[in-house]
């Protein structure tokens, strides 16, 4: 089925789900009914054909709700008002989660299917021995252009998005750790930095980068780059992947610096009312072929290696996708930051957006 038309009738689909969930829970919210699963989940990041298919073959009924971030999603739970038994957050959240005591430690031997997971992704920095969490989808952060206007080479390097011929030219992901994480790859610095004086540095590092910045820009990055309203984007790996399926003279890249590698994870939230239901579900999620059928479906990359025989034999052979070892080697992963650290970012982020000069 054609990729486009397909994302098309998902939506519709979702939708269709959404407000069925919706109504399931303004009628039950206290998840008293054990035979109900609260599901919390980034817009669009299941089939809902495999959601069908779950109930039908278990009799669970999934009341499903969507965040569009990490923040409130986290903010929604820690409120309690609503006992979700799912959630996916990302890997840095996993730990902030943890730290505020909104999460179940998991009880492995409920779970089926974690060996499915490749041993890469497993025992991470941010949840050792995956007490908390288990990795859903994963990605990379890098660059997207247009292959009939530049070359590889313009991209080898971050230092090379400070050139004054892109002036106004790239789109980059609205983030503040994103954005400082770009200047902080150019300077040979982790992602995690937390000394102020070398995080205000490199927030003075970029603002000729920001001159070169047409738009701050999340989702959208993805539909200007494919419709060709842009040549250069700032972007996640499943994004671009989703970009270039729509135009073929998009190439996606990591610079030599390496980038971020990111995980959507599934966890068990304190709020929890049914845990039967919820390791009913993680366990569906981790079937091999379950776990396919949604990364078709998403076109983001799955962490379960079993699963790989299966996906689409395009997406297999994508390696904005599904980067070499090489690549992977050179990633890092978002640590949280603590409260304070965090306040900087996002706070030398604001500057660069209102009021791009520096200190």
């Amino acid at each position: 089925m054609n990729k486009v038309y397909k994302f098309v009738v998902g939506i519709l689909a979702l939708t269709l789900l959404l407000v069925v969930g919706q109504k399931r829970l303004n009628a039950s919210s206290n998840g008293s009914n054990d035979k109900d699963i609260y599901f919390y989940n980034w817009g669009d990041y299941v089939d809902p054909e495999v959601l069908k298919d779950f109930e039908k073959e278990t009799g669970y009924k999934v009341i499903y709700e969507t965040f569009d971030s990490n923040e409130a999603m986290m903010a929604k739970i820690e409120q309690g008002k609503t006992y979700y038994d799912l959630a996916f957050p990302s890997e840095y959240t996993v730990e902030m989660m943890k730290e505020k005591g909104l999460l179940e430690k998991l009880d492995h031997s409920k779970i089926v299917g974690l060996s499915n997971i490749d041993e890469r992704f497993l025992d991470t920095a941010y949840d050792p021995g995956n007490e908390y969490s288990i990795p859903y989808f994963w990605g990379t952060f890098g660059i997207i252009y247009n292959s009939q206007k530049y070359s590889e080479e313009d991209f080898d390097s971050w230092k090379k998005l400070w050139d004054p011929k892109f002036e106004g030219e790239i789109l980059t992901f609205d983030g503040a750790r994103e954005t400082l994480g770009i200047g902080l790859l150019k300077k040979g610095y982790s992602l995690n930095e937390k000394n102020e004086k070398v995080l205000r540095k490199v927030k003075n590092d970029l603002v000729p980068f920001m001159a070169n910045v047409k738009a701050l820009l999340a989702d959208e990055i993805r539909m200007y780059m494919a419709q060709g309203e842009a040549d250069i984007g700032i972007t996640f790996s499943g994004e671009a992947a989703m970009a270039q399926e729509m135009n073929e003279n998009l190439s996606y890249v990591i610079p030599k610096e390496g980038s971020n590698i990111w995980f959507d994870t599934m966890v068990i939230p304190k709020t929890s009312k049914n845990h039967e239901g919820a390791y009913a579900l993680i366990n569906y999620l981790l079937r091999p072929d379950i776990a396919a059928r949604n990364a078709d479906y998403v076109w983001y990359a799955t962490p379960n290696k079993k699963a790989m025989e299966l996906i689409d034999d395009e997406a297999r052979e994508d390696e904005t996708l599904y980067p070499d070892d090489e690549i992977i080697n050179k990633l890092e992963v978002f640590k949280d930051l603590g409260k304070e650290t965090t306040i900087l970012y996002n706070d030398l982020f604001l500057d660069l957006k209102i009021s791009p000069q520096a200190d």
